[in-house]
Formats: structure tokens, sequence, C-alpha cells
């Protein structure tokens, strides 16, 4: 007869065996369908296709726009047709300004002789009001140059900002961090001084002519004066003259302004989990865009990445664990209603995001994830977070922390994990709200590989929970 320790031994390697058997063939199944979900979006993913009927057949999608509408019906009824268990628009009421027409800037050193310069209204500026204004430029690098200056030498000026984005800066995102206060708060901390206008040197480290807009925030009972953007190389040009101790004056003109906020709406899908319904994993992008162009990259390819994360799980098969959501959000580019009017009525409604993802940084090769979340709850959910990576390294994806996204910040408070696609940063903010951000650049590849490693990122959250 086996002795009591012996046989206890003997039980506990029987048990130790079969569970770890167990689940090294649980993570072959896990593994094995995150090969389905690679092959199915590689092969048959509808990614971009939808993406160039969204940017050139619908096209550039300000909000308020006959566009941004247009796009939210569509999307509508494309989730809609996949099979989910529910989809519904939610209104949320939005900015509409508009450029009725493009702004110009040209520049002489005599008064006389004036030159062009490749230039756009900066989104929610003020226009000139269908006159020439004439004022001599003075270049400054910073806000806080404004104040060293004074009025005195500030006053009915066109003040230039020219800091460009840091080259050095591996992470092109973060040079533009960098340096984007100059576009956002630039006109509004100009005309606190008398500025009459203000140019702003496009925020991108690429040297060409495409002038960059983006949004523009003023004072809320401050003198609005109009801000333009001019390309880079242009800028480069306009400084040499400027440091030559050259007097340069500008004129300039443009039409654009903002009008009645409109009715809008985010775009919900929702398949049901059958285990942890309560539990919910969103998926998501904004849908509306800049007008220069039709927002391919920014953020056509996030909408349609989301999309294809259900179309892709959908096809093959797969009954969720937990609550699937895929939101197209209006507005994130110059005022994040929707993405605020979305976290409003999920808070009311008492709901839990246990993860949130983004993808707001273009369609570029994916080269993985990063996250954050609460305090209290940070270090367990990054813990179980990068516990995934052994699914994902194969794909040469990595998790990291830090990350997340505009629209999805507001859902921060209920304590759930909010995650940032990390495409190749290299190239976006060359084509960042410009005339060409269209789908002529886009790689069909890069676009589905990022779709995969969205809907991976999901399946593996639905799975293991965190």
């Amino acid at each position: 007869m086996l002795s009591t320790p012996f046989f206890k031994f003997s039980l506990f390697l029987a048990t130790f065996w079969l569970t770890t058997g167990s689940l090294i063939a649980q993570e072959d199944e896990q593994a094995f369908f995150i090969k389905k979900i690679y092959d199915y979006s590689l092969t048959k993913a509808e990614v971009y296709n939808r993406l160039t009927h969204l940017s050139e057949d619908i096209g550039g999608r300000l909000t308020g726009s006959e566009n941004a509408e247009t796009a939210v019906d569509w999307t509508y009824s494309e989730l809609k047709n996949l099979g989910v268990d529910s989809v519904w628009k939610q209104e949320c009421m939005v900015p509409h300004w508009v450029r009725r027409k493009e702004a110009t800037v040209e520049i002489s050193t005599n008064n006389k002789d004036f030159i062009s310069l490749n230039a756009t209204s900066l989104g929610n500026s003020i226009g000139t009001e269908g006159a020439f204004w004439d004022a001599e430029i003075i270049e400054v690098y910073g806000l806080d140059t404004l104040a060293t200056l004074g009025e005195e030498m500030i006053k009915d000026k066109i003040v230039f900002f020219n800091r460009p984005l840091d080259p050095t800066q591996i992470h092109t995102g973060r040079a533009y961090g960098g340096a984007v206060d100059q576009r956002s708060r630039g006109p509004a901390m100009a005309a606190r001084f008398g500025a009459k206008a203000v140019l702003v040197r496009s925020m991108t480290t690429l040297i060409d002519d495409v002038p960059h807009t983006g949004v523009t925030v003023y004072d809320e009972d401050g003198i609005k004066i109009p801000g333009i953007a001019i390309s880079t190389q242009d800028a480069e040009s306009l400084s040499a003259l400027i440091t030559q101790g050259k007097s340069v004056m500008a004129r300039l003109s443009a039409d654009c302004g903002m009008e009645e906020d409109k009715l809008s709406h985010n775009v919900v899908a929702e398949i049901r989990g059958s285990e942890f319904p309560d539990e919910i994993i969103l998926v998501g992008g904004h849908l509306d865009s800049w007008d220069l162009a039709g927002g391919a990259h920014d953020d056509g390819a996030g909408c349609m990445h989301s999309i294809q994360v259900f179309e892709t799980l959908i096809a093959l098969g797969y009954k969720p664990k937990r609550t699937l959501r895929c939101v197209m959000f209006m507005n994130e580019e110059n005022g994040l209603a929707g993405g605020k009017a979305y976290a409003k009525a999920s808070n009311k409604n008492k709901e839990f995001h246990l993860a949130a993802i983004e993808s707001d940084l273009g369609g570029f090769t994916p080269r993985g994830f990063g996250c954050s979340a609460k305090d209290d709850v940070f270090k367990p959910y990054l813990s179980s977070f990068q516990s995934f990576e052994k699914f994902l390294d194969p794909y040469d994806l990595h998790l990291k922390a830090g990350g997340g996204g505009a629209d999805i910040g507001p859902l921060k408070s209920q304590g759930g994990l909010l995650i940032g696609l990390r495409p190749d940063p290299q190239r976006y903010f060359d084509l960042h709200h410009t005339k060409n951000d269209h789908i002529g650049m886009v790689n069909k590849r890069e676009l589905e590989l990022g779709a995969a490693a969205m809907t991976s990122l999901v399946y593996l959250l639905d799975q293991f929970g965190l």
C-alpha cells in the first residue's frame, strides 16, 4: 500500500501536469485563433475598400457639415449590415466652422513686390471679413516670448510663430506636442498684446510646400484675430529674410468663421457578451476630419480599423464573453463633443468599460499598444495587459505603459484600461491635417495589419479580462 506522503506527492504531480497541459492547450487554441484573425484580415477584410469610400467618395468631414452627416449615416448602415446585436446614433451638439475661401498670404520687403506663400486658415479661426490686411511681421519662437516683447513691440503687427518640431525626438508625437501650443493658443495669446493676426509654421518635421491646418482655441471673452498656417518651406524662407534684418510686410486675407452649433451624432454598435455582459470592451476612432482632404489617416483609418474588428470576429463566428462596442466619435478635431457625450451617457447608465481602445495615429504599420488608467488600478492592469505580449510578439507588437486617446479619455473615471494603437509614427505628421491625407497615402497591407492587431487585442481582453 502506498504511503500517504507519497500518494499526496503523486497526486500533486498529476494535478500539476494536467493543469499545465490544460493551460498549454488553451494557449495553443488562442494563438491559433489569432492566426485566423490575421489570415482573414490580410485576405478578406474590407477595411481598405471602406476607407476608400469614406475618404474619396464622402470626403472631408468637418463637424456640422453635410459630409459629416453622410458619414454618420453610412457607418451606421455598414455596422448594421454586419449583423451586430444593436446599433444606434447618439446625439451631440457640435461646433460648425466653415472655410468659405482659402486664406492668402503675400510678403514683401519693399511693400511693392509681393510673393505668395502656401497658406491655410487654422480651424475655428476668424477671417478678415473679405478685406486684405497689411502689417509688419514679427518673428517669435514661443508663447513666452510675447510677454518679453510686450504690447509696445507687438501691437498692430502680424506675429509669426516659428518654433519647429524637434527632429531629434524619435516619437514624432512628442515633437508635435512640444510645438503645437503655437497653433492651438498662438492667436489667442498674441491678441492679448494687440497683434493684428498670426502666422504659424506648420506642425511637421518635413520641409515642403504643404500647409497644415488644425484647431486654434480663443479665450472665451478675449479678442479674436485670424490664425493662418504657412508651409515649413515658406517659414524657412520668411525667417531668413527677417534674420537678414529686413522689414517684412505681409498682406493677408481669409474668409472663414464659426456658424451656429449643429446637431450631430456618434455611431455606436454593440455585440452583447454571453458571460460578462456588464464588462464593456470598446474600439473606436473619430469620424470627423478637416476639410482639406478625405482624412484617410486622420482618422478614417481608426474608424475603419474599428469596424473591421467587428467584421472579422463575426466572420470567424466568435461569440464574445464580454460586451463589445464599436464607436465612431464625432468632433474630436475641434471640441471632443462626441467623446464627452458618450462618456456622459455611459456614466449616467452606470456602465463599466473594462477596456477602451482608440486608433487615431493613422493606418501605418502597427508597432504595438500603449495604455493608461487610474493610479489605483494601473499596476495590476499593466501586468495583465503585458501578459498578452507572448501572443502578440510573433506579429512584432509590443505592449507598454503610456497611451490612450482623446475620445476615450473621459472614460478614465470608470476605472478601466485606456489603450491606444501605436502605428509607426514617422510619416504621420507629414500628412496630418493637409490636402495630402487621402487614400493614395495609405498602404493597404499596413492598414489591414492595424485592423488585425486591434482585433487580436480585443480577443485577448475578452478571453482573459484584466
